[in-house]
């Protein structure tokens, strides 16, 4: 048997050999550069281990000889932000909200603070510039189920709405067709007497059968006229702002399974400056009124 190896007619290289369905591999060698690459990967994986943090271990881990630490970094980072924020921080603690919003410096950190907060925490339901979406309250314009004061907002964002807190806000719109509380007949015309409430052509027939259902069933909360009762959280019905949607579909949707959300309650998440913060910024962005 021969020691030498077979050699590619075409390429002339060596062959290793190996073959797959007539296919014979080339033994060519691997490219100067991706070798010295590699070694030099190596050379810097074997200084990383020996400088930096990088082993586990049962009771601990390797700190490496510069000692660097993330937990320290972050640490300092934070150290440093209260340092900077100083006086104002502090102001913002003791302050009132109004007194927030009547000085301009202190006005201006609050909403520094509450963009930076509102970015990372209410976004993702009401969007970067708070108009909300369909479910989720727009917070740019002037309509507020459960208030538009600053307090009022305050005491929203500190509580939440159905969050479990036991100082919640608090609504419940009946299922009335899901759990049998109507008739399907009777939830249409409801659609069409909430349609007529907002001055919108409607059928007049079905606007006549619904009236008295409407007493009944929904006058203690949106009030005979339809204009709601903030004490409730429950929504005007005579205006053009629909949370769940105009249509008549979505009406039906919302009269027959009767939706409620969820506003998280972030007093067990940020301290009252936050808070404070956070309601001053919704309440400038929504134009300050009420």
């Amino acid at each position: 048997m021969s020691g030498s190896r077979e050699r590619d007619e075409h390429s002339g290289v060596e062959t290793t050999g190996h073959e797959w369905d007539g296919i014979k591999e080339l033994d060519n060698p691997l490219p100067r550069w991706w070798l010295w690459i590699f070694y030099a990967t190596i050379a810097f994986s074997v200084g990383y281990w020996v400088l930096m943090p990088a082993w586990p271990g049962i009771h601990g881990y390797t700190h490496g000889m510069l000692g660097n630490s993330a937990r320290a970094t972050v640490a300092q980072d934070l150290k440093d932000l209260a340092t900077q924020r100083g006086a104002a921080g502090a102001a913002l603690k003791t302050a009132s909200l109004q007194q927030i919003e009547a000085d301009p410096k202190l006005q201006s950190y609050a909403l520094s603070v509450g963009q930076s907060v509102f970015a990372d925490n209410c976004a993702p339901c009401h969007g970067q510039s708070g108009t909300g979406a369909k479910g989720y309250p727009n917070l740019r314009d002037d309509v507020w189920l459960w208030g538009g004061k600053l307090e009022d907002i305050q005491h929203t964002i500190t509580v939440g709405v159905r969050s479990g807190d036991p100082d919640q806000r608090f609504s419940q719109m009946p299922a009335f067709g899901r759990d049998g509380m109507l008739q399907p007949a009777q939830v249409n015309d409801l659609t069409e007497y909430v349609t007529a409430l907002s001055h919108r052509t409607a059928d007049a027939a079905a606007v006549a059968r619904a009236a008295p259902v409407f007493a009944q069933q929904c006058a203690a909360c949106h009030g005979a006229d339809g204009k709601g009762n903030q004490a409730f959280g429950a929504p005007n019905l005579t205006d053009a702002d629909w949370l769940y949607g105009a249509d008549r579909v979505s009406i039906h949707d919302q009269i027959w399974n009767g939706h409620g959300g969820v506003m998280p309650a972030w007093g067990h998440r940020f301290d009252p400056a936050t808070i404070k913060a956070l309601a001053v910024y919704i309440h400038v962005k929504s134009g300050g009124g009420q």
